[in-house]
């Protein structure tokens, strides 16, 4: 029904108005008593063999919702109803801010892909922070990032105090430094600035009673020499592991005519890299941290080619916009097969 029917009425629409109007309709859906039951129902599928645990945290299953969708941490508990095993908000910024002008985001339906340079539109973290605290059980990813009038210099104090705002809310965190969106932050990735930052709020998390995961999100376009840095900074740094990976700035093969905007393409294109990215973390590191693996999972097959090359878990959003809410559950029940 979703692809058939819901999917070609949405996709006629601007879709960042489709955004905030499937938001409305979410929230609206899930106030209507017994629906979120009718919800979970469908799509949850509880089954303890789909239980792992990874950086000392436990997921009820490995599939999850990448950051990007629910920037602003306004429907999370009923994204969950979907069958996340968790979901991660941002990327947040200490302040607000409205990101790159209008239109921002294109859809390349020929490719199955997503073309977006909204450049870190949120509402800052005082507002993300209230409405964390309504969070009612469900596994949270933290993603934080710098505002745009921030130099690179003092990038480090952005993520600093997102960090600290975020700490009681959240069970992990992801330093995003790897969007295409924002100037000049990607040479954040650099390794002498990317081992400071990194550094610097491992430290901060030691000081706490109890330590959250650092997860570190980066760009598919690094090159083999890169890779090998981040995983050298993994290791120095001790950080929990990596995301692997953000949406690209490459338009290899692209067929629509979208194909000319500027920004992060992500969809089915990302599909190949990411998980040569994966492999390769895998391969070269010797499994030594952690891989979520995001990029171009349309399908349950894709998943698991994203966890037979090395990822632990696993994270959708363009594919969830286009294949809709039942590919989580495929996913899972794919997994469940093979046990």
């Amino acid at each position: 029904m979703y692809k058939s029917i819901i999917r070609p009425l949405l996709f006629k629409f601007d879709p960042e108005k489709v955004h905030h109007f499937t938001f409305s309709m979410i929230k609206t859906m899930h106030a209507i008593p017994g629906m979120k039951s009718v919800f979970k129902s469908i799509y949850q599928v509880n089954d303890k063999r789909l239980e792992r645990e990874v950086f000392g945290l436990k997921f009820k299953n490995p599939v999850g919702l990448a950051a990007g969708l629910d920037k602003d941490a306004k429907i999370y508990n009923e994204l969950d109803a979907f069958g996340f095993g968790f979901i991660e908000i941002g990327t947040i910024t200490p302040k607000p801010q409205d990101g790159n002008p209008k239109k921002r985001l294109f859809r390349l339906k020929e490719d199955s892909g997503i073309i977006n340079r909204m450049g870190f539109n949120n509402g800052g973290i005082e507002l993300a922070v209230e409405r964390l605290k309504q969070n009612k059980g469900v596994l949270i990813g933290g993603n934080i990032g710098k505002n745009k009038i921030t130099p690179n210099e003092e990038a480090v104090n952005d993520y600093i105090l997102c960090f600290d705002a975020l700490f009681p809310y959240v069970d992990y965190f992801v330093v995003n430094v790897s969007s295409p969106n924002t100037p000049n932050l990607r040479a954040l990735q650099d390794k002498e600035p990317l081992t400071e930052l990194l550094s610097t709020l491992q430290n901060k998390n030691l000081q706490q009673p109890k330590q959250k995961p650092i997860l570190l999100k980066i760009a598919p376009d690094l090159t083999n020499d890169q890779l090998l840095d981040i995983i050298d900074i993994v290791n120095d740094t001790k950080i929990a592991g990596v995301i692997a990976t953000n949406t690209t700035i490459s338009r290899e093969g692209l067929q629509s005519v979208n194909k000319v905007e500027t920004g992060g393409l992500s969809g089915k294109p990302l599909k190949n890299r990411s998980t040569e990215v994966i492999r390769f973390l895998s391969e070269k590191s010797n499994k030594s941290f952690p891989v979520i693996g995001v990029g171009g999972i349309h399908s349950a097959a894709d998943a698991l080619e994203k966890l037979d090359a090395g990822a632990d878990l696993v994270q959708i959003y363009t594919g969830f916009i286009y294949e809709g809410p039942a590919l989580i559950k495929e996913i899972n029940q794919a997994i469940l097969k093979r046990k």
